[in-house]
């Protein structure tokens, strides 16, 4: 069968891409915007990315009652809750131990935060990075039994910590939160919550562990509910911590659909509110002036919660989401925001090297990128490998390299699940350690395993194959300049928040010319630029990353030749000011 014409006939952009049409049946499209009376494009958009007619209402308007499940779908919940319901009324010492990570600052602060607001005294544990590695160790359990623990409740981590699990038997009960792949039997303590246990059928498996433990508080409060816990004392509003749900849900990359959706969204309208001190001043650090978003949290937030985790106090990330002194809390953040530019610094020296070796495999067309280097910061090879994926559209993986040991991180693409894969290879012997999730895996490896690992994996994800045309580029409609409009925009903007599993829309734009473009932002990296239509009319584009390569040659070029662009159409405001800007990912001559 020969394939699909491609989108203005680009069978290669100047990137190399070619454009392709996402499908979908627009009779079903039609009907949409008939029942719900939205515009034909956003019935077009939502059918386009498989949202049924039935679905079309919570898709639009995601909300927890609509789409939030009942806890006990997921195994061990309910013991769960139980458990952390008796810890509330006989006023227990609970520790909370969490991950460096984004999500592991988040759904750490919202485990302290909901029970301290159900009255508990609640310690927290972080481990560091370099000298403790992911996870619970037994060192780290006996610090909290010192502290007084009668309940240590892990999150984001502890589905495979049997050996460090078992130093709190006898001495405190555990209660496990986590989303990583759970392989074989998990540790014998009070509850373990995953919705990727073997054994969980409740079909939740795109949660984070923020999401997890969102849920763990709700059945808590259902409990507590029905045992008239409330009858003498107000409810804490759960809701109120939804903004550090979003914000995990977005930086763990889970897909946003179904509940993901519900919570992201009801997340950054708590989010706007700047509710949380620790929050706010993220916000104000990171220059967010207007409503949040998620690429607000992805870009933003998330970077600088992450830097901390990476290269310096690997708790600070979660004891600003804890903070509620506005002056504390600013401070904090500054100081993140200073660690996160120490991030980049790093990231940089790694990055080049690690793109001209990671090319060179591409060319070679292996599925799997895999790149170490020697003393690269383990830090910053997650980061690393996120950008390798984008920029190669297959799994990639970085480690760095010392004293005969590698240890990395891996970043994948749709279809692929990478931490499977890793499980594998650790089952096999490749690896000292590794596991993780469909999309970002953790590993470790001799030196002398590095080659056998790699072709594990190129084996592993060839036969399991990716999605058709991963390296295309998806166009979901056309649109010329003079009807790339404001209201357009705000049109698309109905099927936000975007991210993984809700991609923002690319449209395909005929037959433009560029009658001025210069360079802005820090180190010129981003192209601004003014657009022709062929039949009139203005429009502005901008243009990301684009310090050096074909595409900002495209635009840079001052030939006024005709291009077809390819991008996203955005209302962008400022003051009172709203005009539409086209945010450029590809460009193609006109032949």
């Amino acid at each position: 069968m020969n394939p699909p014409a491609a989108v203005l006939g680009v069978e290669a952009s100047v990137s190399g891409r070619r454009w392709v049409w996402r499908e979908g049946d627009q009779r079903i499209g039609l009907a949409i915007s008939q029942r719900l009376e939205v515009p034909e494009v956003v019935g077009r958009l939502l059918v386009a990315r498989g949202i049924g007619l039935d679905a079309a209402q919570d898709f639009l308007d995601p909300t927890l009652r609509a789409l939030l499940p009942d806890p006990s779908v997921l195994v061990d919940m309910d013991s769960a809750a139980q458990r952390l319901v008796h810890a509330v009324r006989t006023g227990e010492q609970v520790a909370v131990f969490g991950d460096y990570d984004v999500d592991g600052a988040c759904s750490g602060a919202l485990m302290v935060r909901a029970l301290r607001m159900l009255g508990c005294e609640v310690t927290h544990y972080v481990p560091d990075r370099l000298k403790e590695g992911y996870g619970p160790n037994a060192g780290a359990i006996r610090e909290l039994l010192a502290r007084g623990a009668t309940l240590i409740v892990c999150v984001d981590c502890g589905v495979a910590a049997h050996e460090a699990l078992a130093v709190a038997e006898g001495e405190a009960d555990v209660v496990v939160l986590d989303h990583h792949k759970a392989e074989g039997t998990v540790p014998p303590v009070r509850a373990v919550v995953n919705p990727n246990r073997l054994d969980c059928t409740s079909g939740l498996k795109h949660l984070c562990a923020a999401g997890v433990a969102f849920l763990a508080m709700v059945a808590t409060h259902r409990l507590l509910r029905r045992q008239g816990w409330f009858q003498t004392r107000s409810e804490p509003k759960l809701i109120e911590l939804l903004d550090i749900v979003a914000l995990a849900t977005v930086c763990d990359v889970m897909p946003l659909t179904g509940v993901n959706r519900a919570l992201v969204a009801q997340g950054l309208k708590v989010m706007a509110r700047r509710g949380h001190a620790g929050v706010a001043a993220l916000l104000d650090v990171g220059l967010v002036r207007e409503a949040p978003s998620a690429h607000s949290l992805g870009f933003v937030l998330g970077p600088r919660i992450n830097a901390a985790g990476r290269i310096d106090e690997p708790d600070l990330g979660m004891r600003l989401l804890l903070c509620d002194d506005p002056v504390e809390a600013r401070e904090m953040a500054e100081r993140l925001d200073v660690v996160n530019k120490r991030r980049q610094e790093v990231e940089a020296d790694v990055l080049g090297t690690a793109f001209e070796m990671a090319e060179a495999q591409a060319a070679a067309g292996m599925p799997v990128l895999m790149v170490a280097g020697e003393g690269w910061h383990p830090g910053v090879v997650g980061i690393v490998a996120g950008r390798i994926k984008e920029k190669f559209n297959r799994p990639a993986c970085v480690a760095g390299l010392a004293a005969g040991f590698g240890k990395g991180s891996g970043r994948s693409v749709a279809g692929q699940d990478l931490g499977a894969a890793v499980i594998a290879a650790r089952q096999m012997g490749l690896l000292v350690s590794g596991g993780g999730h469909a999309m970002a895996a953790g590993f470790g490896f001799a030196v002398g395993k590095q080659q056998a690992f790699h072709d594990f994996l190129n084996e592993r994800l060839a036969l399991a194959g990716g999605p058709a045309g991963a390296a295309d580029l998806v166009v979901e409609g056309s649109v010329t300049v003079p009807a790339a409009t404001c209201d357009l925009a705000r049109q698309v903007e109905r099927l936000a928040p975007f991210g993984s599993g809700n991609e923002e829309p690319v449209f395909a734009l005929p037959r433009c010319r560029v009658v001025r473009a210069d360079r802005v932002g820090k180190e010129g990296a981003t192209v601004r630029a003014y657009l022709e239509g062929e039949a009139g009319g203005r429009l502005k584009a901008i243009c990301f990353r684009a310090k050096e390569g074909p595409l900002a040659e495209a635009l840079l070029s001052g030939d006024r030749m005709p291009l077809h662009l390819a991008g996203q159409l955005r209302a962008e405001r400022w003051n009172d000011d709203v005009s539409a800007c086209f945010h450029v990912v590809d460009a193609a001559r006109v032949v």
